[in-house]
């Protein structure tokens, strides 16, 4: 609270709350200039608005302190006797905090819209560049290497492939990408790629690498987050176009209670981080907000997506994770990655298996309800040598299922399809059939057979887009796996659970 006078302008008295709010001692707020802490143009508003104030709701005014910070404050003004004459009371609300949670909120809701758009469509492009993707592999199987033909049909699979991997960029951005998460060493994974990364930043950028021996253990997609770790490292290097330091670091945080609040984002509790640091030119507050939006890129045309920074925000975000970005211009900026942090050691990997044939005779029961895509699965299995028997209904391959009489060995299954998802269809059919294994496919997954996106390895999973030769080698792996992988045994949990 302080007291002032309209006419002059100035401060009167302040309480204790008030000094520590603002900064300075009560000497100094004694006949102060009320323009030390506010705009001159807002306190012209505020005094002539002052009388209204009292009556209606508190309005929000933008204060600064004494070391020059920003502050919201909300205000009510009373009149009350001073002496013998009328000043006013102003009693003061700071609502900083407030605000910012309430700007956190916003932006996360928009980047949930966005998300939800940016899943749609990679699902529906997905879809069709399978069977773009699918039928240019199987022309170019047929073409001899002399053939006119076959330049054409390569830039067509080019493409294709670049197209399937800005769809794979719009899933990680809606957190609607399958992921396999393993028990990680942020460490290792940092070391074993400090090589490829100084190649890629140049001789210019001193590559710095501060990782804490003692580090805990993460559970992620070890893919995705080398994905991270590049896509930051890249937009830090671009950060530097003169050259500069870059600081890749990792360690061991708790972050309370106190954090969390500040945070709508972020559950306390304890974290690994991983923080890539630059020298550069730093970030104003505008870009810093729009910073993780798809498609915004500060870069000339031509020189960027701006997909990078979005797809490390939607693969974090699934990973059970938040990210945080410190910048300022002039001086330089750092994005830390938080992942929760976990008591398990890291597994010692196995031997690679034997790459599978990818011919079979078996028995392969095929429901996917887009037409175009079954078609082109069909295709590519029975050449090589499967026999199919395919239906766009679940209900219809239930029947199919039922009265067949021989052996059927595989389900492919589509995951999100009417009347019955992939996974209801595979848990009935598993029913009769208990030998009977199961292959997903999709261009993204839902809660029909994941939430958040995390798929864990126990079951068999084909992304869309892909292509022939892809299919015919996942098909072949399942079949032989020693291990069931019937629908009645998946295994689904909830990212950061």
């Amino acid at each position: 609270m302080w007291l002032f006078d309209a006419e002059s302008r100035t401060l009167l008295e302040a309480n204790e709350a008030a000094t520590k709010l603002y900064g300075y001692s009560s000497d100094e707020m004694h006949s102060m200039p009320m323009s030390e802490l506010q705009a001159a143009g807002d306190l012209d508003r505020f005094l002539t608005q002052r009388q209204e104030t009292s009556k209606s709701a508190p309005e929000i005014w933008r204060h600064r302190t004494k070391s020059g910070r920003a502050i919201d404050v909300e205000i009510a003004v009373h009149d009350i006797d001073y002496g013998g004459r009328t000043v006013q009371l102003a009693v003061v609300m700071d609502v900083t905090g407030r605000r910012d949670l309430e700007e956190q909120l916003r932006q996360a809701q928009k980047m949930e819209a966005v998300g939800m758009l940016a899943g749609g469509v990679a699902h529906d492009f997905n879809n069709l560049l399978t069977i773009i993707n699918g039928y240019s592999q199987l022309i170019l199987n047929n073409l001899q290497k002399n053939d006119p033909n076959r330049h054409s049909a390569e830039q067509i699979m080019k493409a294709g492939d670049r197209a399937a991997g800005l769809t794979n960029q719009l899933l990680a951005f809606s957190r609607r990408q399958v992921m396999q998460p393993k028990v990680l060493d942020l460490n290792s994974l940092v070391t074993g790629l400090s090589a490829m990364l100084r190649r890629l930043i140049g001789e210019d950028i001193d590559l710095r690498l501060a990782l804490r021996e003692d580090l805990g253990r993460v559970s992620a997609d070890p893919g995705q987050i080398e994905q991270v770790l590049m896509n930051l490292v890249v937009n830090a290097r671009d950060a530097m176009p003169r050259g500069g330091s870059l600081t890749i670091e990792t360690a061991n945080v708790t972050l309370d209670e106190n954090y969390a609040g500040r945070h709508i984002a972020v559950k306390p509790g304890s974290y690994v981080l991983l923080a890539v640091s630059d020298t550069g030119g730093g970030m104003d507050e505008a870009t810093k907000n729009r910073l993780f939006e798809p498609f915004f890129t500060t870069k000339e045309p031509g020189k960027g997506t701006g997909l990078g920074l979005s797809t490390v925000f939607g693969i974090v975000k699934q990973s059970g994770g938040s990210v945080q970005v410190y910048s300022e211009m002039g001086a330089g900026s750092s994005v830390k990655v938080y992942l929760p942090r976990i008591d398990q050691k890291v597994p010692l990997e196995r031997e690679g298996r034997r790459k599978p044939a990818l011919k079979g005779s078996e028995t392969i029961l095929l429901v996917e309800d887009d037409e175009m895509v079954r078609t082109l699965v069909r295709e590519t299995l029975e050449r090589e040598g499967y026999k199919v028997v395919d239906s766009a209904d679940p209900v219809e391959a239930q029947r199919i299922s039922e009265n067949y009489r021989g052996r059927i060995d595989l389900l492919i299954a589509d995951v999100v399809m009417p009347k019955l998802s992939g996974k209801e269809l595979a848990r009935n059919l598993t029913e009769r059939r208990p030998d009977l294994k199961v292959l997903y496919m999709s261009g993204y997954t839902d809660s029909a057979i994941v939430n958040s996106g995390i798929l864990q390895k126990e079951v068999a999973f084909l992304q869309k887009p892909f292509t022939p030769g892809v299919l015919s080698g996942k098909v072949r792996e399942v079949i032989e796996d020693s291990k069931p992988r019937t629908g009645g045994e998946e295994k689904l949990h909830r990212a950061g659970e």
